[in-house]
C-alpha cells in the first residue's frame, strides 16, 4: 500500500478523528472495514476498525503532529525486509488473535 518498507498507521478513537478537507471515498477493501481514500490523489487515508470498537486506523504521516515514540505494535513482520526494525513493544508475524485485542488496547490506553 506504500512504496516503502513500512505501512505505518495509528489507531485512534473515531470521536478524536476528523477529515478536515475533501470527502473520502471507498477504495480497495469494501465491506465491514472499508479503506477510505482521498478522491483527488487516491492516497489511503484511514480504515474503519469497527470489529475492535469505535476506532479508525489513520495513516500516521497524515497527522498534524505524528507521534515520536516507537510504535506500540507491529504486524506482518513475516513479510518485513530483514533490516527493518521498529522497536515496537509487540510484534506479530501476521495479525494478533482477536482475543488479544482487548488486552492490547488496555495496555496501550494505560501507557498513554
Amino acid at each position: 500500500m506504500t512504496g516503502s518498507a513500512f505501512s505505518l498507521s495509528t489507531a485512534t478513537a473515531l470521536s478524536q478523528f476528523m477529515v478536515t478537507q475533501g470527502e473520502p471515498v471507498i477504495g480497495a477493501l469494501h465491506g465491514e472495514n472499508p479503506y477510505l481514500f482521498c478522491d483527488w490523489c487516491k492516497s489511503w487515508i484511514y480504515t474503519s476498525l469497527e470489529a475492535i470498537g469505535d476506532f479508525v486506523n489513520v495513516r500516521t504521516t497524515l497527522l498534524d503532529a505524528p507521534p515520536i515514540d516507537p510504535p506500540f505494535m507491529e504486524t506482518f513482520t513475516a513479510e518485513a525486509l530483514p533490516w527493518v526494525k521498529t522497536g515496537a513493544r509487540h510484534s506479530y508475524p501476521g495479525l494478533p488473535e482477536m482475543t488479544e485485542y482487548a488486552g492490547l488496547m488496555q495496555e496501550f490506553a494505560n501507557a498513554i
